[in-house]
């Protein structure tokens, strides 16, 4: 049995647990604050949690230190940002997230794009990084509608798109001006692109440094309200079909966001910043091909739920194998079942622009069969649970087809009273056809 450390908790967190529980691990836990699920794992597997500043190295490596820990595992972006994954490896402990370095390509902005440029890596968008508002303007002129991107962390809601979250050349001018102000994510630039069109999907892999395992595909919603309008979010929910695609794809996308990963990898090799740990890559299908559009450095959330729910696998295995650069070695034990699976959450009323916090949340039936639930930021107090703000609820639908699985999901959502809502529009047959037929139109190819 492995001493395994989680850092980290959200939903993705409470399914990683889970899983490592199932692998045969002893769970041990860093959170911010007690996560119900996470912690109960914790002592079934005989483990501990601490709660704690889960971005402070000196504090999780100590808790590790103390604990006997064997094989660690940092989860969220900004636990990676600030180098926790190094203080643990400094105390010896094998770690399957990336370092501070190697997690750049995710924190960073503005060197992802200077670096995967410079290597050449396919699928690149027009793009310039501005320190500078007039530079910044400039360039907005020249190109029209853009992406705007603080260069920095923003949790997934800093960037803001032409004709999305923004009305105008003087909006994205305006914004752009506000990035650089403001400090906006941390770091003192901001990127412009030039605005993509299409559908936007995630392939995420397991990465060892040289080797990669790609994961199924997954689509993410991530605008708040129905008919996907609204403000970013973290994600309303995501979907994953039974073959491991996505309908609106084809061979030949999915082979050109491989060759985006495999050219990746290579460019953080060859600055002597190996990458190991879960790489997540956000694309989109567009008129010209598919296009790049970030690189995360940790499984996505919701798009966790969607694979490692079919996960087939000792998931312990294949971390230890990505911390020692071995997953050659076990890719033939690595496999995902046939089986579509659906995401929804459950979020606080007023969510993202005005939540509802330390709202109290309870199960009111049965979770059973093929429906899971996962929480995500949510906090317990005297045997309740309460919102934070932030998404709450995972519910994921499993089954043989995708209509199946949003069903299952949907009626999911009943479950959990409290002051929450969701969009029940996510992975329902009109979205997918009209994403569908979107892209048939788009592209002029139907798949």
């Amino acid at each position: 049995m492995t001493n395994f450390l989680l850092v980290g908790n959200g939903a993705r967190e409470h399914i990683i647990a889970e899983k490592a529980v199932e692998s045969g691990a002893k769970l041990f836990s860093c959170m911010a604050y007690k996560h119900p699920a996470i912690s109960r794992l914790c002592e079934k597997s005989g483990g501990a949690y601490k709660t704690c500043d889960i971005c402070n190295p000196s504090e999780v490596a100590e808790f590790a230190g103390s604990q006997g820990i064997e094989l660690a595992f940092a989860s969220p972006d900004e636990v990676l940002a600030k180098g926790v994954s190094d203080g643990l490896i400094r105390k010896g402990i094998p770690c399957a997230s990336p370092t501070q370095a190697a997690s750049r390509i995710e924190w960073d902005k503005a060197y992802a794009r200077e670096l995967l440029s410079s290597h050449n890596v396919p699928g690149m968008p027009k793009f310039g990084i501005f320190l500078d508002e007039t530079e910044a303007a400039e360039f907005i002129d020249a190109v029209g509608d853009v992406a705007v991107k603080p260069a920095g962390l923003t949790g997934g809601k800093g960037v803001k798109v032409s004709g999305v979250q923004l009305n105008g050349r003087d909006e994205a001018v305006a914004y752009a001006k506000e990035v650089l102000q403001s400090g906006m994510g941390g770091l003192p630039q901001v990127v412009i692109e030039e605005k993509l069109v299409g559908e936007e999907f995630t392939l995420q892999s397991f990465v060892d440094g040289k080797i990669f395992i790609p994961m199924p595909l997954v689509q993410d919603f991530k605008l708040a309200y129905e008919g996907d309008t609204g403000q970013n979010t973290g994600g309303m929910g995501s979907y994953s079909c039974a073959d491991h695609r996505l309908p609106f794809l084809s061979q030949d996308d999915y082979e050109s966001a491989i060759r985006a990963i495999e050219g990746s990898i290579r460019a953080m090799a060859s600055e002597a910043n190996r990458f190991k740990g879960v790489l997540y890559g956000q694309f989109i299908i567009t008129k010209d091909g598919v296009k790049l559009i970030e690189f995360n450095a940790r499984f996505g959330d919701p798009e966790a739920m969607n694979v490692l729910s079919v996960f087939d696998g000792n998931l312990i295995d294949v971390f230890k194998a990505m911390g020692k650069g071995e997953l050659g070695g076990i890719r033939g034990q690595v496999k995902f079942k046939p089986l579509a699976t659906v995401c929804k959450y459950l979020v606080p009323d007023g969510y993202p622009e005005k939540p509802l916090k330390d709202q109290p949340i309870k199960i009111a039936g049965t979770i059973a069969g093929n429906l899971r639930y996962y929480f995500a930021s949510v906090y317990e107090k005297e045997g309740q649970i309460y919102t934070t703000g932030s998404r709450a609820v995972g519910l994921v639908g499993v089954a043989p087809t995708l209509g199946e699985a949003e069903k299952i999901a949907e009626r999911g959502t009943s479950l959990f009273t409290g002051r929450l809502r969701h969009r029940s529009d996510i992975a329902n047959e009109q979205m997918i056809k009209a994403k569908v037929d979107k892209i048939a139109k788009l592209t002029g190819i139907k798949n």
